[in-house]
Order: C-alpha cells, then structure tokens, then sequence
C-alpha cells in the first residue's frame, strides 16, 4: 500500500484486466478443442470482480478477483464418426465458446487496462512533478 491510494487503485484495476485477458486467452486457446465425453470438454471461465477498500477509506474502492468462474453451457455435440476421439456413437463434444464474443472481451480487457496504465503514469507524473516543486 502506497502513500498514494491512486496507485493502489490503478494497481488492483490492472491486475483484475491481467486476470480477465489470461482468462480471455485460454478461453479462445481452447475453442476448438473437442473430447470424447462431454464431462471432459474445456469449460470457458469467466472472472468475478468486487469493489475492495483503498487505504482504509470506504469512498476509495479498487477491484478485487473474487473467483474465476467456469461457464455452465452444455457442450457443443459433433457427429464425427471418423475422429479419433469420437465416442462409441460417433460425437465428439467442443466447448459453447463464442470467439467473436471473446474477441470483443479481450479487445475491452486490453482498452482498460491501457486505461489504468496511463492513470497511473499520470499520477506518478504529478506525483514528481510536486516534489520537484520544492527544489
């Protein structure tokens, strides 16, 4: 904790985007992966955010990762009898990810955590530049 909130503000903001463009990642890295048993299809995760206290001051709040949640949609069922993993009646089963969808998170992800990074490059700013005031 800095003597600055501002930093600490900015600071857990860009780790909740790190968390969710990781998570963006791993999601599109595995949208076309298939299996053979429905219960072993990758499952898209999702991020939960919450408001966390700065400095012990309620009216300051940074983001704080709550969880990672994996998605609940029922995987997607291919007939692909000639796949090496298809099960005994010829499905194989890939993950409901939307990769257009995904693409629009991750492109949000990205805009947000340029966003912190240059509040929190302005602040250092300010910060030398105040302290360069008393020389």
């Amino acid at each position: 904790m800095s003597n600055l909130p501002i930093f600490d503000v900015a600071g857990s903001a860009m780790n909740a985007q790190s968390v969710r463009l990781s998570t963006i990642a791993s999601n599109l890295a595995n949208a076309d992966s298939v299996a053979g048993d429905p219960e072993a299809v990758f499952r898209a995760k999702q991020p939960v955010f919450s408001a966390e206290p700065v400095a012990g001051n309620p009216a300051l709040a940074g983001v704080q990762v709550d969880a990672v949640n994996e998605s609940t949609a029922a995987p997607i069922k291919r007939y692909e009898p000639g796949h090496p993993l298809a099960d005994a009646q010829g499905y194989v089963y890939a993950p409901d990810i939307d990769p257009v969808a995904q693409m629009v998170d991750l492109i949000s992800a990205s805009r947000s955590y340029q966003a912190n990074v240059e509040v929190f490059n302005s602040a250092k700013e300010l910060a030398l530049a105040t302290l360069n005031m008393g020389r």
